[in-house]
C-alpha cells in the first residue's frame, strides 16, 4: 500500500511537469507574432493601405512567405489576393486583379499591401499570414475593410480649410491697414490743432503714403474677390 501510494504521488507530480514542458514547447514554437489593424476605413477611388507587421525570432530568409486572403461579407469563401516569397505575386484574377501593390519590407517586419481604385464592393475581411521557417505557427489577424463615398461633411471640411487659408492673410492685411490709417488720422488731428504747416518734403511723403495706401486697398479688394470666387467654385 505504501509503495502504490508513493507511485501515485510521483505520477501526480509528473503531470504538472509535463504541463510546464508542453507550455514551454508551445511558447517556443509560437515565436512568430503578427499584428494588423482590426478596422480600416477608406474612400472610393483613394488608395487604401492594409497594414500588417510581424516579429520572428528566426532570421529572414528566402523561405519566408506572406499570404493575404479576402472574404466577402456574408460569405464563407476565401480567396487568395497576394502571395510573397522573395518576389511579389499579386492576384491575376478576381475583383482585385491588377489592384494589389506591395508596400512592405520583410527585413523591417512589414508585410503591408495597398489597394488601388477601391470601391464599396471591396468591403470584407482580409487576413495576413506570415511563415518564416522554422517559425510557422502563429496567430492570423484579420482586418475589416469599409469603403465609403466621401460625404458632404468631408467636402465641407476641405472648403472650410481653404477659406481659412485665404481669409487669414486677407484679414491680417486689413487689420494692419486700419491700424496705420488710424495712426495717420491721429497725427493729422494733432497737427491741425497746433496750426502746423507741412513742408514740401512732408507733402511728398504724404503723397507716397497715399499711393501706398491705395495699393493696399486694391490688394484687399483683390483678396476679397479671390475669396468670393473660391467660395462660388466650391459650390
Amino acid at each position: 500500500m505504501l509503495q502504490s501510494g508513493a507511485a501515485g504521488g510521483r505520477s501526480c507530480s509528473f503531470f504538472p511537469l509535463l504541463g510546464v514542458l508542453f507550455f514551454l514547447g508551445i511558447y517556443t514554437v509560437l515565436s512568430l507574432e503578427i499584428k494588423a489593424d482590426a478596422h480600416v476605413r477608406g474612400y472610393v477611388g483613394e488608395n487604401i493601405k492594409l497594414k500588417c507587421t510581424f516579429k520572428s525570432t528566426s532570421a529572414i530568409t528566402d523561405k519566408l512567405t506572406i499570404d493575404w486572403t479576402y472574404r466577402a461579407p456574408s460569405s464563407r469563401r476565401t480567396e487568395s489576393i497576394f502571395h510573397y516569397q522573395s518576389f511579389q505575386y499579386p492576384a491575376t484574377a478576381g475583383i482585385f486583379r491588377d489592384r494589389i501593390s506591395w508596400v512592405g519590407n520583410v527585413y523591417k517586419g512589414d508585410a503591408s499591401i495597398s489597394i488601388s481604385n477601391p470601391t464599396m464592393k471591396d468591403n470584407g475581411t482580409f487576413s495576413c499570414a506570415v511563415k518564416n521557417p522554422p517559425d510557422v505557427h502563429h496567430n492570423i489577424p484579420t482586418t475589416e475593410l469599409t469603403v465609403v463615398e466621401r460625404g458632404f461633411g468631408t467636402m465641407l471640411s476641405s472648403m472650410a480649410l481653404l477659406s481659412i487659408l485665404v481669409f487669414i492673410p486677407s484679414a491680417v492685411v486689413v487689420v494692419l491697414l486700419l491700424v496705420r490709417m488710424g495712426r495717420k488720422a491721429v497725427g493729422l488731428k494733432k497737427r491741425s490743432k497746433s496750426g502746423y504747416k507741412k513742408s514740401s518734403i512732408e507733402v511728398s511723403d504724404d503723397t507716397d503714403q497715399e499711393e501706398e495706401n491705395g495699393c493696399m486697398r486694391k490688394l484687399c479688394v483683390r483678396c476679397a474677390e479671390c475669396l468670393d470666387s473660391d467660395y462660388e467654385e466650391t459650390y
